[in-house]
């Protein structure tokens, strides 16, 4: 073991798994939006079918839950793209497979300036 003014240990303290919280919240959304978007899907069924044996009033219930469906849909990808950002699993790689800097990072210079660089 290596003594003196700079020596310490080579270990880091251990890290505790966290409970990742805002992914669990994303994923209890994306699950009321889905089970939310099927209940509509079976209404605007059962709407159209109505509606095509002659009711009318059954039109407008056919929209409004149309358009709930489309909504609910919208929403859960929403939920599912800020899934993914809370667990941290997009790459930032461009297309040719070079990272690309994130926006609060500086790019990496030669040493030496501009002079050396030339």
């Amino acid at each position: 073991m290596a003594t003196g003014k700079r020596a310490g240990s080579r270990r880091s303290a251990q890290e505790r798994a966290s409970f990742n919280r805002p992914a669990l919240a994303f994923a209890l959304a994306i699950t009321a939006c889905l089970v939310a978007w099927g209940y509509l899907v079976y209404l605007a069924i059962d709407f159209g079918t109505s509606a095509r044996a002659g009711d009318s009033g059954a039109w407008a219930f056919l929209v409004l839950s149309s358009l709930g469906a489309v909504a609910c849909l919208f929403a859960g990808l929403l939920f599912v793209s800020r899934l993914i950002r809370a667990l941290g699993l997009p790459s930032h790689a461009d297309d040719d497979g070079s990272p690309v800097p994130e926006p609060n990072q500086v790019a990496h210079r030669a040493p030496g300036g501009r002079r050396a660089a030339r």
